[in-house]
């Protein structure tokens, strides 16, 4: 496991800190997205089926900061689109990191090698690369022939300038364990800094709309995808709390935590859950103050929410029961140095 010291004593201070102080409800991660425009149309990825007129926006740099400042988040993801399209990510980037910001920029990989030289290494900062199996599997999730490889000799690159990498990869539907598991080894060559995973999750834009798992299907795909990390054969260098990745194959039962990763873009702060497109609030009070959260997780009756399994709801709810202490020394594991 591979989460940084660093972060994992920042992030754990802040959690306990808001504890101490009460608050029922504060963000762990904000989505913040500069742009929906990308240089690929997966057909999983609902994003750039907005109109054209929103597609060619961009957040500045000062709409950055202030949604970080407003928000307080201790991590800040970048996903898009493609964020590397942004004119400014560097500065954004920049700033982000001057406030002690951990920054996950999530790309395709497709821009990075040549982009490398705008950006400084650093604790704070991270290239997600987006890879979704080897190269016959990825180039057909992305709808385009040699961008695997072209992922890859990026995350090559930027390893060796001495940049923190990880990779992302979403499970669908139909996915082959045993390809699953040789596509991780083959990650654990690269000397990642981690890797990420997130069941299919069922975006209504999205094009692709037959892939989308079930729970019940979730738990079986990912209980055989893990079986040799819980047997101890492998050891797969990933970027979670192991408290996730329980609940992922079964071994937890969790609600989802849907204010744990609001999400901000060109259209403002997105009214939870961000995959239902429901719209938006100007503001964060406004969504944390107006929003009806019983509304929301497995529990609460919501049919859009009966299978979701997704990350950005889930991972906030492991990171709190990390606190617990029967709990603490299982989190502990997946810090680098621990």
């Amino acid at each position: 496991m591979a989460v940084s010291l660093k972060q994992a004593v920042e992030v754990g201070q802040y959690l306990i800190t808001q504890k101490v102080l009460g608050r029922k409800r504060f963000p762990l991660v904000l989505m913040l997205e500069p742009l929906f425009r990308c240089n690929l149309a997966c057909p999983g990825c609902g994003k750039i089926q907005h109109p054209n007129e929103i597609l060619r926006q961009n957040l500045s740099p000062e709409q950055c900061f202030a949604a970080v400042e407003e928000c307080g988040a201790p991590v800040v993801s970048i996903p898009g689109g493609e964020p590397l399209l942004h004119p400014q990510i560097d500065e954004i980037v920049r700033g982000l990191v001057e406030r002690r910001r951990f920054v996950y920029l999530c790309t395709n990989g497709i821009l990075l090698e040549k982009n490398l030289h705008k950006f400084e290494p650093s604790e704070y900062l991270t290239f997600s690369v987006h890879l979704d199996g080897l190269r016959e599997t990825h180039d057909k999730a992305v709808d385009r022939k040699g961008v695997f490889d072209v992922a890859v000799q990026a995350i090559k690159a930027a390893k060796a300038k001495g940049f923190r990498v990880t990779t992302n990869t979403t499970i669908f539907a139909g996915s082959d364990p045993q390809e699953v598991q040789s596509f991780f080894d083959f990650l654990d060559s690269l000397k990642l800094d981690g890797m990420m995973i997130s069941p299919g999750y069922s975006y209504e834009w999205a094009p692709d709309q037959e892939h989308f798992l079930k729970r019940d299907q979730t738990r079986a795909l990912f209980k055989e995808i893990l079986a040799p990390l819980r047997s101890g054969d492998k050891r797969w260098n990933f970027n979670h709390n192991p408290l996730f990745l329980d609940f992922l194959d079964g071994l937890k039962e969790y609600e989802c935590t849907p204010w744990g990763s609001p999400s901000y873009s060109v259209l403002g702060w997105q009214k939870p859950c961000y995959l239902l497109n429901e719209g938006h609030y100007e503001t964060f009070k406004e969504l944390l103050e107006e929003t009806e959260w019983d509304h929301y997780g497995q529990n609460s009756g919501n049919p859009e929410c009966k299978d979701c399994m997704v990350h950005c709801g889930y991972e906030p709810t492991a990171a709190l029961d990390a606190l617990e202490p029967q709990n603490m020394l299982r989190a502990l594991s997946s810090v680098v140095g621990v």
